[in-house]
């Protein structure tokens, strides 16, 4: 009969932002370990139920297999009862007023997106806020922590089923990827005068890009705005 035990780890570091709660998800499933992850307003928290060889593994493996835009600061572990979970699942995440996390940069398009931008038969060809776990914008969306869509400046924008499904499914790189969009449900480009008066012919991104272009050639000076709530 196997011994089961129970491990509450702490993670403090870059781990908001970078698929680190997908990559955790994904980690425990495959080791068959129950119990759960999320994000706290200072750093994530886990607690794995299983076999002692098995959690230590794991532990091994949230360091040497961290997803690449990680960075682990601290790792502790300490030991309590089994609890008897059923399941691994992501939990909402915990607000913890004057506390802190070290927040990721934007980061460049990855190439699987990139791919995405570049193929006619995608359904975000040419859609220029593609973004995945691996890549888009952090720093200028956040708005506070613990790092989740109703923090950012994406909370405006509800994601449609297809991006909905991406979000949820466990084996998708958009895994809990919070700007997750598409040209159907999220951000649009758009060309503006100085009085905030549309000068494209339609709304169409690839329309404002275009247009914004001849106006730089033509010697034009433009201000670009990102998704964040700067300049």
């Amino acid at each position: 009969m196997e011994t089961l035990e129970l491990a509450h780890i702490t993670v403090r570091g870059i781990v908001q932002g970078v698929g680190f709660r997908p990559f955790v998800y994904g980690l425990a499933i495959q080791r068959g370990l129950k119990g759960w992850v999320y994000n706290t307003s200072e750093d994530v928290k886990i607690e794995v139920e299983g076999e002692a060889q098995t959690i230590e593994q794991f532990c091994h493996e949230l360091e040497a297999k961290a997803p690449p835009l990680a960075r682990i600061e601290e790792l502790s572990v300490a030991h309590d009862p089994p609890a008897g979970y059923t399941a691994f699942e992501i939990r909402h995440s915990v607000a913890e007023e004057g506390k802190y996390q070290l927040i990721s940069p934007d980061i460049a398009t990855c190439k699987d997106c990139l791919n995405e931008l570049l193929d006619p038969s995608d359904r975000r060809y040419r859609y220029p806020f593609t973004n995945c776990t691996n890549c888009g914008p952090r720093f200028t969306i956040i708005e506070d922590m613990p790092y989740d869509r109703t923090k950012t400046t994406m909370r405006d924008f509800t994601m449609c089923p297809e991006c909905q499904e991406e979000y949820d499914n466990p084996l998708d790189r958009r895994f809990h990827a919070q700007p997750n969009a598409c040209p159907v449900c999220g951000p649009q480009v758009q060309l503006l005068d100085s009085q905030g008066n549309s000068v494209t012919v339609s709304n169409s991104y690839l329309d404002a890009l275009a247009s914004a272009a001849q106006l730089l050639k033509e010697g034009n000076i433009l201000a670009i705005k990102g998704v964040g709530d700067s300049f």
